[in-house]
């Protein structure tokens, strides 16, 4: 068994955590208080732009094979998932120029960017978000909501092509072979980060 397919394992209660939120579920129903989900998307804007710079940091360390890998990450990142948030944001009004980071938000990008100073570690730590994404767009994408504007956004963690993203990290994670403890130990922290970031500050 690969590490990465080891940490999935490991990580599918809290992904089942996530889905029984009662923010992934309001939006697996398409009858999410859209005032949650524009706070939700202010924090998801500020932690992404800390994302970008958790790829950047971990590119300044990867080997020659993967600094393309880890420098098209960033900019996917920077300029299609935030493109896409910045579309959603106005039409659900959020303030992403005013946008200050909650514990939650504040708590999982320290995490990160501290994680980012090991290269095998870091793409420990940062594989929940990543394969947590991908996981929960396919599983609500079977039964998408109802509300086209919480379908588009399922639809783009569904895409194949964010699917394709998560294995090359999972490939990268497995050749960069961290310690497994380490490696075990970052990705639960990541994954109950990623719980904790659905309770949307008010």
């Amino acid at each position: 068994m690969s590490l990465a397919h080891d940490l999935e394992t490991l990580g599918r209660p809290l992904l089942d955590a996530q889905l029984r939120h009662p923010t992934v579920a309001g939006i697996a129903r398409g009858d999410l208080d859209p005032a949650i989900f524009r706070s939700w998307l202010e924090q998801d804007h500020l932690f992404l732009h800390d994302y970008v710079r958790v790829f950047a940091r971990l590119a300044w360390q990867a080997p020659d094979a993967h600094l393309g890998d880890l420098v098209e990450l960033a900019h996917s990142t920077f300029f299609e998932e935030l493109s896409l948030h910045r579309a959603l944001a106005a039409e659900f009004g959020a303030d992403l120029a005013g946008a200050v980071k909650g514990p939650a938000c504040a708590a999982y990008t320290d995490f990160l960017l501290t994680s980012a100073a090991s290269y095998g570690e870091g793409l420990a730590a940062l594989y929940p978000c990543m394969w947590g994404y991908s996981t929960l767009g396919r599983i609500l994408a079977q039964d998408p909501p109802s509300d086209p504007l919480y379908r588009r956004w399922v639809d783009a963690y569904a895409d194949p092509a964010f699917v394709m993203l998560t294995g090359r990290v999972a490939a990268m994670l497995d050749e960069a072979a961290p310690d497994p403890a380490r490696a075990r130990a970052a990705f639960t922290d990541g994954m109950r980060h990623e719980l904790a970031f659905w309770d949307v500050p008010g």
